[in-house]
């Protein structure tokens, strides 16, 4: 999965997607990218704990 989609999916989950097609990335607080390179590295885990079963 591309980290861009992530980025995007994690925006969403915190209500932040509006806000990004409005202002960009680079316009969002530090707190708000902080939470969404929290939730981005969760999903990265995720998926590699996924793949590494199969």
């Amino acid at each position: 999965m591309d980290n861009e989609v992530l980025k995007l999916e994690a925006a969403e989950e915190l209500g932040l997607l509006e806000k990004v097609k409005k202002v960009g990335w680079s316009n969002l607080s530090a707190q708000e990218t902080g939470k969404i390179g929290y939730i981005v590295k969760k999903k990265m885990q995720q998926k590699m704990k996924e793949r590494d079963k199969i």
